[in-house]
């Protein structure tokens, strides 16, 4: 029974702490690369899909979208061209969802979404457990 009763406490104190202590990460990038050869690939006819049509990014953690061209052309993203070995970094203040032009999509667009910070509470404890299965490959 005194087991039962510490490992409760411990468990408690866990869900105590997951869901007052903020979120933070030591690195807030949210890195994607446009491969070498991307650009002859689809002119050779193939579907290449190589970024994401929907990027999510959380305001506070991971909040900035950089684009490294790897590829042997020039690629515009927004109003932006990201000439070939350069990288774009993008940081976002505002939850919201942002549409862009993208030349390495087959469909010429892509869609970033800004979320907001998990609150404290219950949505913050929900936000780490997503993102610990998410983590782990489990979702």
């Amino acid at each position: 029974m005194k087991w039962a009763g510490l490992t409760l406490g411990a468990v408690l104190l866990v869900v105590l702490w997951a869901t007052l202590t903020p979120v933070t990460a030591d690195d807030r990038d949210q890195i994607f690369e446009i491969p070498k050869g991307t650009w002859a690939r689809r002119m050779a006819g193939d579907k290449v899909e190589i970024l994401p049509n929907e990027v999510r990014l959380t305001l506070g953690i991971k909040d900035v979208l950089v684009l490294r061209n790897s590829d042997d052309v020039p690629q515009v993203f927004g109003p932006t061209l990201v000439m070939p070995g350069q990288s774009l970094r993008l940081p976002f203040e505002v939850a919201s969802s942002y549409q862009f032009a993208c030349t390495a999509h087959a469909s010429g667009q892509m869609t970033v979404t800004v979320e907001p910070g998990p609150a404290p509470g219950w949505e913050r404890l929900a936000w780490r457990s997503r993102s610990i299965m998410a983590s782990r490959g489990w979702s």
